[in-house]
């Protein structure tokens, strides 16, 4: 659970859950000053189908994730997120192996590719969905195959989709971004606040102090 009540310009107004485990996500979503618990979705994600446009499957599997938390509490605001990185027709998920790693970095170093991360705030009890997605655009400079090995070694790439953390220890791979900066690291800020105040889910820290 969270409570940063302490910081940020706004309040919970109704029970609210993150369905997801990131620790990334959580930092974003705590930084607005709210309080919200944190159920992480555990069904496994149904990979990409042929022909699958890629915003199409990052909403779908937010709402996936979603819907499996807001079934046991569908009292409450669940907000899902799903993140992929798409080079070209490819849709990069977490790599396999070191070795997938370092063909999915080699493939993007000197390219521009996509980040794309779907949001679903779903309140089931009012019988309520919000889908949306939102694109970034990512360069990155080219790279010699012996540093991405040590970026590597390092584990970071291993549970990032496309081998890399922008927040993190790979931020030396990025050279310049076009877009949400929030959104490639896991979830769209803005977007997903403005999802929420739709709904009521939150408000001004001010205009709660006063009701």
């Amino acid at each position: 659970m969270f409570d940063f009540n302490v910081q940020g310009p706004f309040r919970t107004r109704r029970p609210l859950i993150l369905a997801s485990a990131s620790p990334r996500r959580q930092a974003l979503l705590g930084s607005l000053g709210i309080y919200f618990e944190v159920i992480p979705a555990k069904s496994k994600e149904p990979a990409p189908q042929k022909d699958d446009p890629p915003a199409d499957y990052a909403e779908r599997m937010a709402g996936f994730k979603a819907e499996e938390i807001a079934d046991k509490r569908p009292d409450a605001i669940v907000i899902g997120a799903d993140t992929i990185v798409v080079q070209g027709l490819e849709i990069l998920g977490k790599p396999r192996s070191p070795q997938d790693a370092l063909r999915m970095l080699t493939h993007l170093c000197g390219q521009t590719h996509e980040v794309i991360t779907g949001v679903c705030i779903m309140l089931k009890a009012e019988d309520i969905c919000i889908r949306m997605s939102v694109s970034t655009q990512v360069t990155m400079p080219k790279m010699d195959e012996a540093t991405l090995k040590s970026y590597i070694a390092t584990g970071e790439p291993m549970d990032k989709a496309g081998s890399y953390a922008i927040q993190g220890i790979g931020a030396f791979l990025v050279k310049t971004i076009r877009g949400s900066y929030t959104n490639v690291v896991g979830l769209p800020l803005r977007e997903t606040l403005d999802g929420l105040r739709k709904l009521a889910g939150v408000g001004l820290a001010d205009e709660m102090g006063n009701e």
